[in-house]
Parts: structure tokens; sequence; C-alpha cells
């Protein structure tokens, strides 16, 4: 220190009137006062006024540490405050000094505990917690133990700081600012979707930017160099606290715009009409021309961002109120498509149930007569009780249908596994379509495996699948022949039933399983298709842990159902 400066050790010893003159008129020459007071005065209200509205919003961790942010923040403002006027006592004056320090580090640290919490909806790691206390707590220690000022110079009128405590403390702010850096880069290369990288990197560009212009601002305003060509040069450091509005309408947009805390309309334009007030309010004590400029830039600033987020609350309100109406009305809709669904289900069930037996009574003395049971059948009368027989077993194969899609969806549908030698039983459903195929003009074969294949199954639902293939196959086929093989492939069971009938083209492939389904050109080859056959052989073939599908060359040249199945 120079010697022909009075040190006052003695720190709690009150200053002379006369000393406190000489500081004031000192202080005039180091600072603009009313630069100092708009800056910190309406900056820490703007900030508490914020941070305490979203606080009573919510209790969420991000709305409580954005509370803390800016009691940090306003706390700050006022020990910083303190500190420029002498007549508050050498000893008062000198703790507030070494406060300012302390607090501008626990300032920096919430702020990045926000922006995790922000961008993360979780709390911070315990391990970064632990190191953010190592962190604050040298400065902590220098602080409250009054190590990191060493005398006060009447003089100069202000304390002198123990250099490593304040190397330590511009370190130790770049260390928060730079793992929110950090932070914000591997977030948004982490993230999968654009909106999350969006939110991390609008979240972390502003809490950085807003924390390197206070860093930067102290930083240069303590730089002898600054110190010996600019008269108010502490003003340097004031400036970075302008940053503070602009940062809050920033993240209040974000807020806002993400749905982060629940901000209705009122409350953002009763917030945004809040700041504009105390920022216009200083026009009412400034009275330099620089003062007013800052007043006049920083108030419209934030009535532009302002503006900006009451639009956005508007915008985004009417939207989710349309969409919440909109997700009523469809959850309404939805349960009286359910119910309808299951009283058709029931319906159908119902309905398949009372048609069985008149059907299988039909069928059975259609057989009878054809076989001669009742005498001998004419000639002229064999061709009628022929087409009865068949429509009455076509109809049963579409009940039979209607029950199982009935039972799918009722969840009524059970298998009852057991082996089952899967030769013999295409063998034995190539037979019973044998008459049908003859009737068509078609040859119907048969391609034995090269070896006994074995499968785990319900008989009854595979000879079904198997049997509305070779069915399906017979009535979309004109001329030619349908093949039904069974072989091993790539360790699994396969059936594939082959035609040289009208053929699928590739774009139609996928929809043919679909549930009353069929494929353009079917109605021209078979008119009493009712699109179910595919679709409960897709079902019942799934409920054996298999697939199906189907191949084809084109419109035309026939078609390949292939049934693959675990063996």
């Amino acid at each position: 220190m120079y010697q022909s400066e009075c040190v006052v050790l003695a720190i709690s010893m009150p200053l002379s009137l006369i000393h406190i003159s000489y500081c004031y008129d000192y202080l005039l020459h180091q600072i603009s006062l009313g630069l100092l007071l708009y800056s910190h005065i309406p900056t820490a209200l703007i900030a508490l006024l914020f941070g305490g509205f979203v606080l009573w919003q919510t209790r969420r961790l991000s709305s409580v540490l954005l509370a803390l942010v800016c009691a940090a923040f306003a706390a700050w403002c006022f020990v910083d405050i303190g500190s420029w006027f002498a007549f508050l006592g050498a000893g008062p004056m000198m703790f507030m000094w070494g406060l300012t320090d302390f607090l501008s580090l626990i300032f920096f640290a919430f702020t990045y505990y926000f922006l995790y919490s922000f961008v993360t909806e979780r709390d911070l790691p315990v391990w970064q917690k632990l190191g953010g206390l190592l962190i604050l707590a040298p400065s902590f220690y220098w602080t409250f133990t009054g190590l990191n000022l060493t005398g006060y110079g009447a003089v100069a009128c202000e304390a002198f700081e123990y250099g490593i405590a304040t190397s330590y403390v511009t370190y130790a702010r770049l260390a928060f600012l730079g793992a929110a850096i950090l932070f914000t880069i591997v977030t948004y290369v982490r993230s999968k979707d654009w909106e999350a990288k969006e939110k991390v990197a609008l979240a972390g560009i502003g809490v950085s930017l807003f924390l390197f212009a206070f860093f930067l601002f102290s930083y240069l305003a303590n730089l002898d160099v600054v110190l010996s060509i600019y008269q108010y040069a502490y003003n340097i450091e004031i400036y970075g606290l302008f940053g503070m509005p602009i940062f809050l309408a920033y993240f209040g947009y974000l807020i806002v715009r993400y749905h982060a805390f629940n901000i209705k309309m009122f409350g953002a334009q009763a917030l945004v009409a809040a700041l504009v007030v105390v920022l216009a309010s200083e026009f009412a004590f400034v009275t330099s021309t620089t003062d007013r400029a800052l007043v006049g830039v920083t108030l419209l600033l934030t009535g532009i961002v302002g503006f900006v987020l009451v639009r956005s609350v508007r915008r985004e309100i009417e939207q989710r109120e349309h969409i919440e109406k909109l997700a009523k009305d469809l959850e309404a809709a939805n349960s009286r498509l359910k119910e309808l669904d299951r009283l058709k289900s029931e319906f159908l069930s119902i309905a398949s149930h009372q048609l069985r037996a008149p059907l299988a009574a039909i069928r059975g003395y259609a057989s009878l007569v054809l076989q001669g049971d009742y005498g001998v059948l004419s000639e002229p009368m064999k061709d009628p009780v022929s087409r009865i027989a068949e429509s009455a077993r076509v109809m049963a194969s579409s009940i039979e249908d209607y029950l199982n899609i009935s039972r799918i969806e009722q969840g009524r549908m059970k298998y009852e596994i057991a082996p089952v030698a899967l030769g013999d039983l295409a063998h034995k459903v190539v037979d019973e379509l044998q008459s049908v195929a003859h009737q068509c003009r078609l040859e119907l074969k048969f391609i034995p495996p090269s070896e006994e294949i074995t499968v785990s199954a319900d008989v009854g639902k595979l000879k079904q699948v198997i049997s509305n293939l070779v069915d399906n196959a017979i009535k979309y086929t004109k001329q030619g022949s349908v093949s039904v093989s069974i072989e091993k492939k790539d360790g699994k069971a396969r059936i594939t039933v082959s035609d040289t009938g009208i053929g699928v083209a590739k774009d139609e492939m996928n929809a043919l399983f679909e549930k009353f389904t069929r494929a353009r050109n079917a109605n021209k080859v078979n008119t009493t298709g009712t699109g179910l056959g595919l679709y409960v052989a897709k079902q019942l073939v799934e409920g054996h842990k298999g697939k199906i599908w189907v191949e084809s060359d084109g419109l035309g040249l026939g078609s390949r159902f292939i049934v693959e199945l675990p063996v």
C-alpha cells in the first residue's frame, strides 16, 4: 500500500464527518452516482419481483432455483451499493466490500444450478453439488473471517483486498461459466430430437451470455490499465447489470414457450407491466444524458421482449385451450366408439352362433341328398343341390371368420397347443377341398415335405389358416393349378400355397391382410368375398408366434402365400 495513505486497521472505528465528506467527493470522481443507483436498485427490484412471482406460481425445483438466482443477484446489488458509502462506517463498509465477491459466486452457482434443472427437469447430481460447495468454501472462509481484506485506505476510500482471494473469485466465476457452457454443448450433442436441442441451445446461450457479460465488465473495471485512462472506470462494471432485466424477460419467454411453469396470460401481462413501470420510473431522478440514454435503451429492449412474451403467452394459451377442448371431445368420441365396437363384437358373436346351427343342418342335408340317402337324385337336381351345399360351406366359413374376429377383439381367443404333424394336416385340407377345385376345373396338388415336420400349434386353428389360404387360391384362380407345399427353411416350418391366379400388385401386398380389405381386381373373379379371411389368418398365425406374407410377380402372374412357424 502507498505510504501517503492513512491505513485504518481498526475497521470498527467510526469515520469522521470530514473524512465522510472527503470520501463522498472521491466517490463522485470514481463513479456516476446516478448510474450507480439506477443500475442497482431497479434491477434488484425487478429481479425480486420476477423471482417472487415465479415462486408464487409454482413450487417446482427450477422455479425455486430461479427465485434464488434473483435473490442472490438482488443481495449482491444492495451489498455493492453499501460498499460505496463511507457514512456507514469503516466496519460495515469493509464487510460489504468483502461480501460482494462471495455473493457473486453464490449468484453464479445458483444460475448454473437453474440452467441444469430448467433443461433436464431433474435435480443436480450429488457430485456436482459437492463440487460447487468445494468451489464456494474458500471464498466463504475468507469472507467471514475477514482474511480477504487486509485494511482500509483512508486516502483512496477503499478496502485493500487480499490478492489470492480476489484472483480465486475470478477463476471460480470462470469455473461456473465454463460449466454452463460445457453442459450446454454436451447436452445439445446428446439430445436426439430437435425440440430438445433447441431448448438446450436457447437456455444455455442465454445463461452463458449473461454470466459472461457480468464477468467481463467486472473484470475490465478492475484492470489497472483501465483505471489509469478512464475516470469513471468502475462504471464499466455497472454496465454488466443491465443484462438482468433482459435476461429475465428472455427466460420469461422460454418459460412460456416450453411450459416450464404455470404462468397464465394475466400473470405475464402483470409481470411485463411491472418491469416497464419500474424502469420508466427511473426517469424521475436521473439527470445526466448518459443515464437517460441507458434508461431509454433498457426500457425499449424490455418493452420489445415483453411484447413478444405477452403475444407468445396469448398464442400458447389459445392453442393449449383449443387442444384441451379437442382432447376432451376426442376422449368422449373414443369412449363412444369403444362402446359401439364392443356392442358390434357382441352382436357378431350372438348372430354368428345363431346362424351356425341352421347352416350346419343345410350342409348336412344337402350332403345326404347328393349322396342318395333320400333316393336317387335326378341329373337336373344335382347342380342346384351342389350349389346349395357350396353356398352353405362358404357362408359357414364366413361365420367362422366373424366369430374369430369377435374372439380376437374381445381377448377371448384361446389356443390349445399340441404337437401337430404339419404334412398330414396340410394333406388332409387338400383332400377336403379337392371337390371344390374339381368343380372350378383346377388342379389342386400337395407337395409333401422331404422329412416329417412337427410344430406346436392349435390343430383346429392351423387347419383353418391353411383352409382359408387354399380356398382363397381356388376362388381367385380362373385356370391352371393350386399347390400346397411343406418345407423346413432356416430352422422354421414353411407352408406355401401357390396359384396361377390374378396375382397381387406390389402396393397392395401389405394392406391385403387388413380387415375388410380386398385386392382391386378381386371383384372381377369373385364377388362373394368379405375381406376377412386373410385378416383372421394373420391373427391366428401371429397367435402362434409365426409370420404370414404374400409374394407375387405381378397382376395376372399368380401368388404365393407363405406361413412361417417356429419348429
